[in-house]
């Protein structure tokens, strides 16, 4: 069993765009969208849900924000507590004014630090990952979509032709290889 998908190739973020809301209109699924710069609205025009990584990046700094103040609290205050300038102060109340630059930059490491990470792994961004880019040109100044044929592949392939692709490729995508 075989299936088919297309590789529809512009110029023209705009084109790629109208391309885009127009297959989307026609309930033809998008497999992926390729292009060398981001194109703003793109997610739009694909209906492609909000993410939830803010929350995650929440979530992030406040793990920051807690290890802050525990070594903090155990640094200065349980295990090497220190008289500085004759005023010994032995509570982290106390010297809360002076962790606030440590508190916030840990805050900030962890966030960043875990984000990127977090981005990496949903993304299956990984160290020595194979290329997934079907089309090179898509890296200098060519937009690419990665589609499915729809009901009929004909009036599909004349549709993006009217919305100025510059290349169609049919791609025969083998489901049962032995």
């Amino acid at each position: 069993m075989s299936s088919k998908s297309l590789h529809v190739l512009f110029d023209d973020d705009d084109n790629l765009i109208d391309a885009v809301k127009e297959v989307v209109k026609n309930n033809i699924y998008i497999n992926e969208v390729y292009t060398p710069f981001p194109v703003h609205g793109l997610d739009k025009a694909m209906k492609l849900k909000p993410t939830n990584i803010s929350i995650a990046t929440f979530i992030y700094g406040c793990i920051g924000f807690t290890v802050a103040i525990l070594m903090m609290n155990y640094i200065m205050i349980v295990d090497w507590p220190q008289d500085i300038g004759g005023k010994p102060s032995f509570s982290f109340i106390e010297n809360m004014p002076a962790f606030v630059p440590v508190i916030f930059e840990l805050t900030v490491f962890f966030a960043a630090h875990l984000m990127v990470i977090t981005f990496y792994l949903r993304s299956r961004l990984w160290p020595f990952k194979k290329a997934e880019n079907p089309n090179p040109a898509t890296t200098d100044d060519k937009f690419l979509i990665d589609m499915e044929t729809g009901p009929n592949i004909s009036k599909t392939k004349t549709m993006l032709k009217k919305l100025g692709a510059i290349s169609i490729e049919v791609i025969n995508n083998d489901q049962d290889e032995k």
